[in-house]
């Protein structure tokens, strides 16, 4: 066939397939895949939730092999436990982790020092600042949150260094985050060694360190970061969950809400809709009480106040028990939690809410001991004084004996005097005794008496 072909037609042909086929090869090559990147984002407080999330983000990484785990931080602080969690997930981590502190404006304050320091590479955006990581609590009602402990605090400083030096940064500035409270800006953390770089967005966070060569858990590794695809993944649905309930202050008012929810249902049986509710807040709160340290003392405060309550409710004292367990809740939430990476911030708004559940409890035992008094001043509607001084119909000829008609209801009576009294007279009642009452002739039929 081919040699009935002109040889212009077959010249032509060898030129294109030359041609050709070298570029297809080059357009298969600038097809490959391009390097994977996924991105977290902390943009609140530290909780066990946040830890669960990167700890998923980081897995997933490994698994398909991408290139890195961005983490943008802007965080307050958080829980201790969690935070030691998000730092065994970096530190094990086969995928290099960059730990960025962004947008401009934001902080990565106490736990979010410890998060900033430990990643593979560490990066600021103008305008940020971080560290105040120097653990702190509360030692008396209405102060403000004072610095933790020696034992607490040369253990956290000891264990930022030890992140410090692993990563080849400062560990002098490092135990000063923890020791003295230290705080630095974009420009003096870059300064002092404690990030490696300053980007503006995440665009050049990735142009930046595009070649640099990092340590990984699995050895070294040069980043190719220039051109790859982002993917952020977010909280799922149970995540979200824990992040909620792990947070102190929401798990003490699921409580709160739990245990009041328990009481009014109780105290007052046939309304459903309190008991559930309390059942479900009750064990979001425990649930929650159990994802963070606790002051033992403060739990029983608690439990002492809310049995007090119980107590003013089913056997009234007219406030006094009410007093003293308002008192001993809201010493029991000022004390309750002993986080001490959490920011200073969320101290004032655990005084916030003891304030808060304080005023609800006292508008509580208010409603209660109200009712109480109210009950206390209404008539015994029951007994030998029921029906005394009402008026009734004669249905059946009282001779003594007979019946009368009363609210709606036939009663057995007997005319006081042992007159007989005819059907249809009005009559009132004097006395009941047991199921019979005791009745004569209203004024209006005084003297009308029927003949035997």
């Amino acid at each position: 066939m081919f040699t009935k072909l002109k040889p212009g037609f077959i010249l032509i042909f060898i030129l294109l397939t030359v041609t050709i086929y070298p570029l297809d090869l080059f357009a298969q090559a600038g097809d490959s895949p391009k390097p994977l990147i996924y991105t977290v984002e902390i943009n609140d407080t530290v909780t066990v939730g946040t830890a669960k999330h990167i700890n998923r983000v980081i897995k997933i990484a490994e698994s398909e092999n991408a290139e890195a785990v961005v983490i943008l931080l802007n965080t307050p602080g958080g829980l201790v436990t969690a935070t030691l969690d998000i730092i065994g997930d970096i530190s094990t981590s086969r995928v290099p982790v960059i730990t960025y502190v962004m947008p401009q404006g934001a902080i990565a304050a106490s736990a979010g020092t410890f998060i900033l320091l430990d990643g593979h590479v560490a990066a600021m955006s103008p305008g940020t600042t971080c560290g105040a990581a120097m653990p702190v609590n509360v030692t008396a009602p209405g102060t403000a949150p004072q610095a933790a402990d020696e034992k607490t605090i040369n253990f956290l400083a000891g264990h930022m260094k030890s992140i410090a030096q692993e990563r080849g940064r400062p560990a002098d500035i490092a135990e000063q985050f923890v020791k003295e409270n230290l705080t630095l800006n974009y420009q003096e953390a870059l300064d002092k060694g404690v990030v490696d770089l300053i980007a503006v967005d995440l665009a050049e966070l990735l142009e930046k360190t595009d070649g640099m060569q990092v340590k990984t858990d699995s050895g070294f590794a040069t980043l190719n970061t220039g051109r790859a695809e982002i993917t952020n993944l977010e909280m799922k649905a149970d995540e979200k969950f824990i992040h909620l309930v792990s947070n102190p202050t929401l798990a003490m008012i699921f409580l709160i809400l739990g245990l009041y929810g328990l009481i009014i249902g109780f105290s007052s049986p046939g309304f459903i809709f309190p008991e559930v509710l309390g059942s479900i807040s009750l064990i979001l709160g425990l649930y929650g009480v159990g994802l963070f340290e606790v002051n033992l003392a403060a739990g029983l405060l608690v439990l002492l106040g809310i049995g007090l309550l119980i107590a003013e409710a089913f056997t009234p004292t007219y406030g006094v028990l009410a007093v003293g367990g308002v008192s001993s809740i809201v010493l029991g939430i000022l004390f309750f939690p002993v986080e001490p990476l959490m920011p200073t911030s969320w101290f004032a708004d655990i005084k916030f809410m003891a304030v808060g559940v304080g005023l609800v409890s006292a508008v509580f035992v208010f409603v209660i001991l109200l009712g109480i008094i109210r009950l206390r001043k209404v008539k015994v509607v029951h007994g030998d004084n029921e029906f005394k001084n009402t008026h009734g119909t004669v249905v059946t000829a009282l001779k003594p004996y007979g019946s009368i008609k009363i609210r709606g209801e036939i009663w057995k009576a007997v005319s006081k005097n042992g007159n007989n009294i005819p059907e249809g007279e009005k009559v009132e009642v004097v006395e009941r005794k047991g199921m019979l009452l005791v009745v004569e002739l209203t004024s209006t039929g005084a003297g009308q008496k029927e003949k035997e």
